[in-house]
């Protein structure tokens, strides 16, 4: 895809990519993903690519523009000036493009086509597996992706279809339904209850790149100095932690089931939170999309 002449301006800066007559989109789309992600690993991973493809694409657009855009240092880069202006600009370009697709899907009048799913990973794994394979059975032309992720996916770039989400979006042109709430509830093994002093108690949490969720948040209170001593970022590796006498750990009450040998710690101050679908308002009208949306809010 090529991107004509254009004159787009930010606030009161014209770009000065506006003289170029022709700019290659796939260039540029492999350049946004580098500047949102900061590493080349990364950005291949939002993509699914090589990491040298994003390497190639970005020095073809540098070539190009005749501007050096990205400092390389080590594993992580750095915007120059120029890559700042030209991601500024990227960015709009991506939403745009992602609107119009939209438009033409929402065209559609047959319940099939591709839905794309981002939610949390243990919600993921434990609430929506059912809905998706019912969502199948009764409409076999859809296909669907569900991709457990912590980040938020971008609606308007078409990263995702539908968002659930533990948390409201402040702004954006998406319909917005609330699902339900989640409680979480401190966890340890019976033996580890019956065994060790509750002033002697350890801790099972997220690795510190969680360490501003509410959920990390609730458990350093309960911790209350006391210390977290296994970490993860996967919720089952948590769980099973704790099974096994590691600890006491914070965990959504869906996750744990009836003899699997956890026991909950009765609290007045549990932890609950709002999950929320999330679609982008131009396609929610889409047949695919809206039989996705109603059987994921079955699940709650």
């Amino acid at each position: 895809m090529k991107i004509p002449y254009c004159r787009t301006r930010i606030g009161k800066e014209f770009t000065q990519i506006a003289k170029l007559t022709q700019i290659d989109w796939d260039d540029l789309r492999h350049f946004l993903a580098l500047a949102q992600a900061g590493t080349f690993l990364g950005a291949a991973r939002q993509i699914g690519v090589e990491h040298a493809t994003i390497s190639r694409r970005v020095t073809a657009l540098e070539k190009n523009l005749g501007r050096k855009l990205v400092d390389r240092r080590g594993r992580r880069i750095v915007l120059t000036a120029d890559g700042e202006q030209v991601g500024r600009h990227a960015a709009l370009v991506a939403e745009q493009t992602a609107v119009i697709e939209q438009l033409g899907r929402a065209s559609a009048t047959e319940t099939r086509g591709h839905v794309r799913i981002s939610a949390p990973p243990a919600l993921s794994s434990v609430l929506l597996a059912k809905p998706v394979t019912a969502i199948r059975r009764a409409h076999p032309g859809v296909e669907i992706t569900l991709v457990g992720e912590k980040r938020l996916a971008s609606l308007n770039r078409r990263e995702a279809d539908i968002a659930v989400r533990l948390s409201r979006p402040e702004a954006g042109d998406y319909a917005i339904t609330k699902l339900g709430e989640i409680a979480f509830h401190l966890y340890a093994s019976r033996d580890y209850l019956e065994t060790v002093p509750e002033a002697q108690w350890t801790f099972i949490g997220y690795d510190e790149g969680m360490n501003a969720s509410p959920q990390q948040l609730r458990l350093f209170e309960r911790a209350a100095g006391r210390p977290i001593t296994i970490r993860s970022s996967v919720l089952e590796f948590q769980a099973a932690a704790a099974r096994l006498g590691g600890g006491v750990v914070l965990l959504p009450d869906f996750a744990v089931s009836d003899g699997d040998g956890l026991q909950r710690i009765e609290d007045e101050a549990s932890l609950r939170r709002e999950v929320w679908l999330v679609v982008h308002a131009e396609i929610s009208d889409v047949p695919a999309v809206r039989v996705v949306m109603e059987a994921l809010k079955g699940a709650f």
